[in-house]
């Protein structure tokens, strides 16, 4: 597929993060654009308002004419995540159409760029923004594709006139394998998605040839004991590491840390994002924003002014009388570090959280995970588990995990009594996490804590 032949771009599952991105590339080319997805969001309405052709139902008679033909002009690019028995999937499909996931796509696009790939069963977009956001502070004008809105951007994607492109490399369905980066950073292999790999070993091994896929002459940036070789090691407070964040503190609310690999050392950094976790990728995006000879200063200046990236560690209130917090995470590595900086943060507070479980699969896989991490809140509200792509599972649900919990501390609830109970109870620490449709949440809530 050559791009420069590309003049429409039809995008099935336009509204997941990644796809989006990728639309809004492909309408900044000044290309014809439009998707179907089944539900109108923020994203997509923004989208909209950019002149994005958006449909939200999967009927095959309303894709536009202009995309019916099949020519080497239009491109048709589908997310996994789209239902195998989708109309207009099978309209394209049946007609022999050339499709393309989004991670080939990205592919082709990063081909002949300078590519900073980040991946990792998390943390991969807050990494992935923070190295952004240190090059544009230090004069290099890249351009990045994420994996979540970008705060201090107001995006997921970005356009710059450099030759260097940072993206998400999301080992979902083994999407990375597509892309041959320069530099690579690996931040976690923690055994997720096992409905596809089956088992830990296989998503370890899908991780390792995407290590090997960087370039003979790029550079590998894994975190520390991850089981890899080769490549330069980072982590936090572990001196056997090649980079390392240490003497961590807290103050005013704020994470500072002091730097060092071989070469150099930085003190007193200031990192606009809390979390050990979130200095630990910080750590990863320094040691890339260096190997492409960002200035000390600026990456000091990137680090305090960075805001981070929606729904990870995000402020929605933030008053003397209320924290509410809302937090992207699914996993129980997600949710224990998460937790972990919450606490860290307001140690005197009782912290209620509400929790979405998402996919079956992953709540019936970690369930002894779940309820360990879950056990260690003050107060829990839990939502039956948001399905995305899957059926139900017999046996797998909210109430299964409840069972086995601190029946004192944990209620199975839906979204209206979730905020039923916020508006009696008012709590003054809350925090909302899950990767389903929980965000749907967060404005009820804040004016029912504002009003309160």
């Amino acid at each position: 597929m050559a791009l420069a032949d590309i003049k429409r771009v039809y995008l099935i599952g336009i509204g997941g993060i990644g796809m989006s991105g990728l639309a809004r590339y492909f309408h900044h080319q000044g290309l014809l654009v439009c998707g179907y997805d089944k539900t109108a969001t923020p994203l997509t309405q923004a989208m909209a308002n950019e002149g994005i052709c958006m449909l939200y139902e999967d009927e095959a008679s309303l894709i536009p004419l202009s995309f019916q033909g099949k020519d080497d002009a239009t491109l048709l690019i589908y997310t996994p995540a789209i239902p195998k028995d989708s109309k207009i999937l099978n309209y394209f499909k049946n007609r022999a159409f050339k499709l393309y996931k989004r991670s080939e796509v990205l592919g082709i696009i990063s081909k002949g760029m300078f590519c900073i790939a980040v991946a990792g069963t998390h943390g991969k977009t807050t990494t992935s923004s923070l190295i952004a956001h240190l090059l544009k502070e230090g004069g290099i004008d890249c351009s990045a594709f994420l994996g979540g809105i970008s705060t201090n951007y107001q995006t997921n994607v970005l356009f710059g006139k450099s030759e260097v492109m940072v993206v998400e490399a999301d080992e979902y369905d083994r999407s990375f394998l597509t892309l041959h980066p320069n530099i690579a950073v690996i931040t976690s292999m923690d055994a997720d998605h096992l409905d596809i790999y089956g088992e830990e070993k296989e998503l370890h091994e899908s991780f390792r040839l995407f290590a090997k896929q960087v370039k003979p002459d790029g550079k590998l940036i894994r975190k520390i004991n991850l089981p890899l070789t080769g490549g330069k090691t980072y982590g936090i407070n572990q001196p056997e590491a090649q980079a390392e964040g240490l003497n961590i503190k807290i103050e005013n609310q704020s994470f500072s840390f002091d730097f060092r690999n071989e070469d150099l050392k930085m003190e007193a950094l200031v990192l606009g994002l809390p979390g050990q976790h979130n200095i630990e990728n910080a750590v990863a995006a320094i040691e890339v924003a260096l190997a492409l000879n960002i200035s000390l200063e600026d990456i000091r200046k990137g680090l305090a002014s960075f805001l981070g990236v929606k729904r990870r560690f995000e402020y929605v209130i933030k008053e003397k009388s209320c924290v509410f917090i809302d937090d992207y995470a699914h996993h129980p590595e997600e949710l224990k570090a998460c937790f972990k900086a919450v606490r860290s943060l307001y140690p005197e507070h009782k912290l209620t959280v509400i929790f979405q479980p998402h996919l079956f699969s992953r709540t019936r896989d970690f369930a002894a995970d779940f309820i360990s991490v879950l056990n260690t809140v003050d107060e829990l509200l839990l939502l039956e588990i948001y399905p995305a792509r899957e059926l139900p599972i017999a046996g797998v649900n909210s109430q299964m995990l409840a069972s086995k919990m601190d029946v004192d501390k944990v209620r199975v609830c839906g979204k209206e009594e979730a905020l039923h109970i916020i508006r009696n109870e008012k709590p003054t620490l809350l925090l909302t996490v899950g990767a389903g449709d929980i965000d749907t949440l967060i404005q009820p809530l804040k004016n029912i804590l504002q009003n309160a």
